[in-house]
């Protein structure tokens, strides 16, 4: 008996994958194609089904897109931040072990929802369901992902005799391109504004390839300048600010009453 996924396995809309390969449910199709380059990919064929992992990076970081081909040629895709990626290769390795330990198939023992092991992930705005199954075809593992502000559900199905050569490949890319100052942060703080005299302070949040970053405008008429801070050395920045603010406060005993 082959482990194949049955036939409720669907992709979601062209819009939402679309939106998603530019590592952003909003898609925005001025921007779809741009700024995007792909790092590395590996193709796996695991019985009738081909698999791609695609390492990209776009301006928000880097992300791993997970593409399921079908014998018919209908085509599924996730997409995971590097983070998520590595949940999901620690979890491989346990539904494997599962996998291994089950005997035979046998229709008198399979639950009525034909699942025998679940996990779930949550990463900011996306829940991914992982579940391990059983029907008439064989046993799969089935990954679905979600986003929590509404959206399709997209999925793939892996045949459960699959899953260690595709955590094996998943393995390789993350060792090779997983780097905190890349990992793709979906969800920033939100802007602060600071208006001092007369004059105007922003301070913003956002990501590139390098990684996050906070740039600190300052806006008088038509004047304009700002700075640009990397996420690894706002603490720093924080501490030497909090010296001279220490530094400028007078003593208590000069302090009026």
């Amino acid at each position: 008996m082959s482990d194949l996924g049955s036939g409720d396995e669907g992709s979601s809309s062209q819009k939402y994958q679309q939106g998603m390969d530019q590592g952003n449910a909003d898609y925005d199709p001025a921007q779809q194609g741009q700024m995007e380059q792909e790092l590395a990919t590996k193709m796996l064929q695991i019985q009738s089904k081909r698999f791609y992992l695609d390492v990209k990076q776009n301006r928000r970081g880097r992300f791993i897109k997970v593409a399921e081909i079908g014998a018919d040629g209908r085509r599924s895709q996730i997409f995971l931040a590097l983070t998520t990626a590595g949940e999901f290769r620690d979890h491989l390795n346990a539904f494997s072990d599962f996998y291994s330990s089950l005997g035979p198939p046998n229709p008198d023992t399979v639950p009525d929802d034909g699942k025998l092991k679940s996990e779930m992930m949550l990463k900011e705005n996306r829940r991914y369901y992982l579940d391990l199954k059983e029907n008439s075809r064989g046993r799969f593992l089935r990954v679905s992902q979600t986003i929590t502000r509404g959206g399709p559900r997209s999925q793939i199905a892996i045949p459960a005799q699959g899953m260690i050569e595709f955590r094996d490949a998943l393995t390789d890319l993350l060792e090779e391109f997983n780097c905190d100052d890349h990992t793709y942060k979906p969800d920033l703080p939100d802007g602060r504004h600071l208006h001092v005299d007369n004059k105007n302070f922003y301070f913003d949040v956002g990501q590139n390839n390098r990684g996050v970053y906070m740039r600190i405008s300052e806006v008088k008429s038509n004047f304009r300048t700002s700075i640009t801070v990397p996420e690894k050395s706002w603490h720093r920045f924080r501490d030497i600010l909090a010296e001279y603010c220490d530094k400028a406060r007078p003593p208590i005993h000069d302090q009026p009453v």
